[in-house]
């Protein structure tokens, strides 16, 4: 979720059940820090695991819970996206910011148009976005077409 939906640490502890709508298929990511807040669409594979999680664990208003049923601390977060970066093998340090960066490079190397990426990632400000789009050799395909 964290990758996908380019969501900060803040974002997925504060995330709630409200904000989940599995019968439209949405999710509403709401922004920390004074970018914007919106409606995401939900894949199937995230829908599945979603209904599962809502399923098989303790009721509460917060998506991701700890075993005392409270949202997952920041830090909780932080050491299950390190421990996953060590378990696949990464030669670098992987930390949670890493995953908001990835999505945001990832959707540029596919030409998604940068006010997009910046609607997605809820930029306020545009000069946050550019920097995964500069890098990206997607931007110049389909010029001479």
């Amino acid at each position: 979720m964290l990758y996908r939906h380019g969501l900060r640490r803040t974002e997925a502890s504060r995330l709630r059940w409200s904000d989940v709508d599995l019968s439209e298929g949405t999710i509403y990511i709401r922004r920390i820090k004074g970018s914007r807040s919106g409606r995401h669409p939900l894949q199937g594979d995230e829908m599945r695991a979603l209904r599962k999680l809502k399923r098989d664990y303790e009721p509460s208003p917060f998506v991701f819970t700890g075993n005392r049923h409270t949202p997952l601390s920041e830090r909780t977060i932080s050491h299950i996206v390190h421990q996953a970066g060590l378990l696949a093998g990464f030669d670098f340090s992987v930390h949670a910011h890493l995953l908001r960066h990835a999505c945001g490079y990832y959707l540029a190397n596919k030409g998604v148009d940068t006010r997009t990426i910046q609607d997605y990632l809820g930029h306020a400000n545009i000069q946050n976005t550019v920097r995964y789009t500069q890098l990206s050799s997607a931007r110049f395909e389909g010029l001479w077409d």
